[in-house]
């Protein structure tokens, strides 16, 4: 209006002469990640379902077709709570998945560590988490360390499951993924738990 007036001024001017007079601009509202966590100082879980971390493993089937694996691991005890494999994942399938570990555990996570891949940052999982008041603690980009447990045992699942196996199907991969699974759950004892296995960690803090 003022323009049209023939009044020119620029943005800073004006802004000032709003804040000497007391009055108030409207700020933006957050519009996505109202529980992403500030990157703060990440110190080591100290219990069961402290912090979980979340990524995905990409993979194809013996015709080429491509596929990808949504890996969850709790971050004390190591033991993986899921692996989903579908050709198609998105934020709604997460929070399925999410919703069906919080009624299989009895519990959630503080946090989750996750990437800042386009599933994880979408509006129904931080939606999910807002609600569950849990945090989405995102990692920095190009920062792989940030998120150690979950690529460690991503290596680990590469090495040991994808590239030893060919899957016919999809519901062959879902059955060797999930017998891999209970393997590294039940029989894999860690240095870094004083030799239990994942599964006598969980047992034993739960």
């Amino acid at each position: 209006m003022l323009r049209r007036e023939g009044f020119k001024d620029s943005y800073n001017r004006v802004y000032r002469l709003y804040k000497l007079e007391g009055l108030n601009l409207r700020s933006k509202r957050p519009r996505r990640n109202r529980a992403g966590a500030h990157h703060l100082e990440r110190v080591p879980p100290s219990h069961l379902h402290e912090c979980w971390s979340m990524d995905f493993v990409s993979d194809q089937l013996f015709d080429g077709r491509k596929f990808r694996s949504l890996t969850i691991v709790d971050n004390y005890t190591r033991f993986c709570l899921d692996i989903y494999p579908e050709q198609g994942i998105k934020g709604e399938q997460v929070v399925t998945v999410l919703e069906r570990l919080k009624e299989e555990c009895n519990a959630i996570p503080k946090k989750i560590r996750v990437d800042n891949g386009s599933e994880f940052i979408s509006k129904v999982l931080d939606k999910w988490a807002y609600e569950n008041q849990l945090i989405l603690d995102f990692s920095r980009p190009g920062k792989p360390t940030d998120n150690a447990y979950i690529e460690s045992f991503n290596g680990s699942f590469r090495d040991e499951c994808l590239n030893t196996n060919w899957f016919l199907s999809m519901e062959d991969a879902i059955e060797k993924i999930e017998a891999w699974r209970a393997e590294y759950n039940t029989f894999r004892p860690h240095s870094s738990l004083e030799g239990l296995t994942p599964q006598e960690m969980w047992k034993k803090t739960s």
